[in-house]
């Protein structure tokens, strides 16, 4: 007698696993799939970005604002020397002094805002491209920086110029130099707007430097390999 066959195992079954490499599912490569079978999944798991991370964004940030800040010193310095001067004059009418301009038609006053405002916007146009150059990423706290440290840059230059200029007290100033003698009014801010100048050049100049020369990221293959398709939402190959 001869034993029975065993008959073929069902076509909807499959053998058992028996060890081995498991090959990678059907278009695995199109999701990250390594050459080799093992998995790697694109970017960071835990979610980091390239670059580097926010704090340190800040801590760059933070030395920003302080560096062009402290140029407003300079700022201050070459708007007392260069701001044109407005004459006065101090007279007697009665028992008290009283002091006017010498030339009421003069310009002079306009001449003092239009310089600070002049120095402003190259003051931040020059901070613009240095920190570009120094800084290509860019990023938002560094362009706020700019923006803050821009305007406290304003600010330090505005009061430092008004305490190296003409004595505040014309008054004062009028009796010591006499009647009749002319002398330099104290340097005065008239358009406050001009505060904002230095500002808005180094976040225009920026933004042009950025557009034009800052890091472009890498454009997509317009033709993709073989296979890309194969994770479709139908499953099967890229038909």
């Amino acid at each position: 007698m001869t034993a029975p066959l065993t008959p073929p195992p069902p076509p909807n079954e499959r053998p058992s696993y028996q060890g081995g490499p498991v090959p990678p599912p059907v278009g695995a490569h199109a999701v990250g799939a390594a050459p080799g079978g093992s998995y790697e999944p694109h970017g960071d798991p835990h979610g980091e970005q390239d670059g580097p991370g926010m704090l340190k964004e800040v801590r760059q940030a933070a030395v920003t604002v302080v560096a062009v800040a402290l140029f407003g010193a300079l700022l201050g310095v070459l708007w007392w020397k260069l701001a044109p001067s407005v004459p006065l004059v101090g007279d007697v009418v009665g028992d008290s002094w009283v002091v006017y301009l010498k030339d009421s038609e003069g310009e002079q006053a306009i001449g003092v805002d239009g310089t600070f405002t002049l120095l402003a916007l190259a003051f931040g146009a020059v901070s613009a491209v240095v920190v570009f150059l120094l800084r290509r990423r860019g990023g938002v706290p560094l362009v706020a920086a700019l923006g803050v440290g821009g305007l406290l840059g304003s600010l330090l230059a505005w009061r430092l110029g008004v305490w190296l200029g003409p004595a505040q007290d014309v008054i004062a100033h009028a009796k010591d130099v006499g009647k009749g003698v002319t002398f330099s009014a104290p340097l005065k801010l008239g358009a406050k707007g001009a505060l904002l100048a230095w500002s808005f050049a180094a976040l225009v100049v920026h933004l042009g430097l950025t557009g034009l020369f800052g890091p472009r990221d890498p454009e997509p293959d317009p033709w993709p390999g073989p296979g890309q398709y194969a994770a479709g939402p139908y499953g099967g190959g890229g038909k």
